[in-house]
C-alpha cells in the first residue's frame, strides 16, 4: 500500500494516541482488543468501553502488589472493574499517589482464564509513552477484522512489536560548543528510527577514536541537572564528569533522555511524592507499578558506536552500565569511579541505590 506506515511508525503512533487518551487495537493471531490509557482515560471513553463490552484494568504485577491483587499471569493482574466503577475508582487502582487518600479498594478479582499477551503488549506500549503502566483493555468481537474497522490504529504482535535490537540512530546535527567546565567540545543530536526521543552526545577536545574514551552515560534529570536538586547526585555527577574530561583534554559524555530510570518526568514526580510518604526510591517505584531502573543502556552503546568508539574508560559507580556496554560491543578497560554531590538530602537515597540497586558506592 502507497505511504503504507512502517512497523516503528506504527508503534509510535500508538504511543501518540496512549499519550492522547485515545484508544489503540492490539492484534495477534484472531485475537484483538482495544486498549486505552488509565491515565489519560476520560468518563466518556470509559462509558463508551463499558457500553461495548466488559474491559478490565491491566496493571504490572509490582503494582498488583501494591494492590494485593493477585497477579495469575505472572507479569500483570487483570483487574475486574466491580459495578459503578467510574473514573475516579480506574485511576485510584491505576495511581498510588492517591492511596492514603483512598486506601479501602479492593478486594479485588482478577482473571485466570484467557492468555494475556494483547494486555501484555498494551502494558509495554504505555511505559513506552512514559504513561502509568495501568491500561484498560477491552476485547474485540469480531478479531482482527473489527480492529481494521474500528479507525483505530493497529499494532499486530507478529510484525510490530519492539525491536528486540533497539533502535538505529542517526546523528542529525552537530556544532562546536566552548563549556565551562570542559572548555571546546563539540555536541551531536541523535535522532532514532522509532520515534522516541533525541539523544545527544558531547564531545571533548579531539577525542581519538583508537585509544579508549573517558565516558559518561549520563541519563537526564531535569530536577538535578537543572534545578539543583539535593535529592540525588545527578547535577554533581554531571559537571564532575564534564570538567574530569576538560582536565584530561578529551572524552565524550552522552545525555540519554531516560528521565527517572526511564520512566519520564511525571512518573519520577510521582515517585518523588511517594517518597515523602517515607517510601524509599526503589519502593516508590514499585508502587508506581514499574521495575527499579526502566533504562535502556543499548542507547548508550549505539551512540558510541555512531562517533566511532568502540573502547572506553567509564565513569560510573554502576556495574550494570558496564555490563551492557560490554554486551553491546563496547570494551570497558576501566571503571572510574564517579563520587560527587553525597549530602545529608541525599544520603537515604544513595544507600538505597547501593543497597537495592547495586552501586559502588
Amino acid at each position: 500500500m502507497l505511504f503504507a506506515p512502517t512497523p516503528a511508525e506504527r508503534r509510535a503512533r500508538a504511543r501518540a494516541d496512549l499519550r492522547l487518551g485515545l484508544p489503540v487495537a492490539v492484534v495477534s493471531g484472531g485475537a484483538a482488543a482495544v486498549a486505552v490509557s488509565a491515565e489519560t482515560l476520560t468518563a466518556r471513553r470509559l462509558a463508551e468501553l463499558r457500553q461495548a463490552g466488559t474491559p478490565v484494568l491491566a496493571v504490572s504485577a509490582r503494582r498488583a502488589a501494591t494492590l494485593k491483587a493477585r497477579a495469575y499471569d505472572g507479569d500483570l493482574a487483570r483487574i475486574e472493574l466491580p459495578d459503578g466503577a467510574d473514573l475516579m475508582w480506574v485511576r485510584a487502582v491505576a495511581d498510588p499517589s492517591a492511596d492514603l487518600a483512598t486506601p479501602l479498594k479492593g478486594p479485588f478479582t482478577t482473571r485466570r482464564d484467557e492468555g494475556a499477551d494483547l494486555h501484555r503488549a498494551a502494558l509495554v506500549l504505555a511505559k513506552e509513552a512514559r504513561l502509568l503502566p495501568a491500561v484498560l483493555v477491552l476485547p474485540l468481537e469480531g478479531g482482527r477484522e473489527a480492529a481494521r474497522a474500528a479507525d483505530l490504529t493497529v499494532l499486530d504482535l507478529a510484525t510490530d512489536g519492539p525491536d528486540p535490537a533497539g533502535a538505529a540512530f542517526a546523528d542529525v546535527a552537530g556544532a562546536r560548543l566552548p563549556m565551562d567546565l570542559a572548555g571546546q567540545g563539540r555536541v551531536h543530536v541523535f535522532r532514532p528510527d522509532d520515534g522516541g526521543e533525541e539523544h545527544y552526545a558531547i564531545e571533548v577536545g579531539r577525542p581519538d577514536r583508537s585509544q579508549p574514551v573517558l565516558a559518561r552515560l549520563h541519563s537526564a534529570c531535569f530536577t538535578g541537572d537543572v534545578l539543583g536538586s539535593l535529592k540525588c547526585d545527578c547535577g554533581p555527577q554531571l559537571r564532575t564528569a564534564l570538567a574530569r574530561m576538560g582536565e584530561a583534554g578529551a572524552g565524550v559524555l552522552l545525555y540519554l533522555n531516560q528521565e527517572g530510570r526511564g520512566i519520564g518526568l511525571a512518573n519520577k514526580m510521582r515517585a518523588y511524592a511517594l517518597q515523602d510518604q517515607g517510601f524509599d526510591t526503589v519502593e516508590a517505584n514499585h508502587r508506581l507499578g514499574f521495575e527499579d531502573d526502566e533504562r535502556d543502556f543499548r542507547i548508550g552503546a549505539a551512540l558510541l558506536r555512531g562517533l566511532g568508539f568502540g573502547q572506553v574508560r567509564l565513569l560510573t559507580n554502576n556495574p550494570a552500565k558496564v555490563a551492557m556496554m560490554q554486551a553491546n560491543g563496547i570494551e570497558v578497560v576501566d571503571r572510574v569511579p564517579l563520587r560527587a554531590g553525597h549530602t545529608a538530602e541525599n544520603a537515604a537515597y544513595l544507600a538505597t541505590k547501593a543497597a537495592k540497586s547495586g552501586h559502588l558506592l
